[in-house]
């Protein structure tokens, strides 16, 4: 008996610190991320087709979330919209994470780099970041792979500070001291003995990048800067509905339903993967 309820005990506690919020986060992020993927097997009407006589209907068993002003299905809409959101996110999260963890490597490991690099990313973070994507787009012109690259380029800077900053305490640690004596190359230290030591940080700050680009991605789209219409995303299907909250208002709730699921579950994630991977908060907890 007493061991069955050291058993729960240790459960409850474990899902109720950094373990449950993973968890928790990790079910609403999958349930988007499946949804993206099998987007044609569960789509009941082509996003595409367009169709007069269903203008404005409201939610019902032949449209679930209802039809927009060209009587496009919204449900089959925002399913593949999820497809742009998450390929968008991915792709930044991959550029901005490889870019970034190289300039924090380097520019926390030789001094004389360190003033080079990170002023050119103080003067990237000094531009607030949906301006700064909006005047990269403005010369790239509006397409999905363009938002891919500007996000990176604006989402860049903040991964390389936190590698950077990590760097700075992990060289002077004694074992990187003792690789440098016995005469290994500077290459080598990096990724052999520093670079593991940068992964914790840089996971988390993943996921908070891909929450960061989904919503920057929606509201590229929703102004007429990221994915161009009639390719559904969860941007510009927001942007259809806004003339016509009152008369149809399911077209703005229900993507804005999803981004925000998808970005509470990428957050929760985030702070649960913080406080599982940070030794100061696994202490105190």
């Amino acid at each position: 008996m007493k061991l069955q309820t050291d058993a729960r005990s240790r459960l409850r506690a474990a899902f109720s610190g950094g373990y449950g919020r993973i968890v928790i986060g990790a079910v609403l992020t999958l349930t988007i991320v499946i949804m993206a993927l099998v987007a044609p097997l569960i789509a009941t009407h082509d996003p595409f087709q367009t169709s007069v006589r269903t203008r404005f209907e409201s939610p019902s068993g032949a449209h679930l979330l209802g039809t927009d002003e060209y009587g496009r299905d919204v449900f089959s809409r925002i399913v593949y919209g999820a497809r742009v959101s998450m390929f968008v996110g991915v792709g930044v999260v991959l550029i901005s994470t490889v870019v970034g963890t190289i300039i924090g490597l380097f520019a926390g490991y030789f001094r004389k780099l360190d003033n080079i690099l990170m002023r050119v990313m103080d003067a990237l973070m000094a531009f607030p970041s949906i301006l700064l994507a909006i005047a990269i787009l403005a010369a790239l012109g509006p397409r999905t792979s363009n938002v891919i690259v500007a996000l990176s380029i604006v989402y860049t800077p903040r991964t390389a500070r936190v590698v950077r900053g990590k760097v700075l305490s992990v060289r002077e640690e004694d074992y990187v001291e003792s690789a440098r004596v016995v005469g290994l190359g500077n290459l080598r230290i990096i990724f052999r003995y520093i670079l593991p030591n940068v992964m914790a940080p840089l996971i988390v700050q993943a996921t908070f990048i891909l929450a960061l680009t989904i919503i920057a991605e929606a509201g590229l789209s929703f102004i007429g800067a990221g994915t161009p219409p009639p390719t559904p995303s969860w941007g510009n299907i927001l942007a259809d509905g806004r003339p016509h909250m009152y008369r149809a208002p399911w077209m703005t709730i229900f993507p804005g339903l999803f981004i925000m699921i998808s970005v509470l579950g990428l957050n929760i994630v985030g702070d649960g993967l913080r406080d599982v991977l940070d030794p100061r908060l696994k202490g105190s907890q």
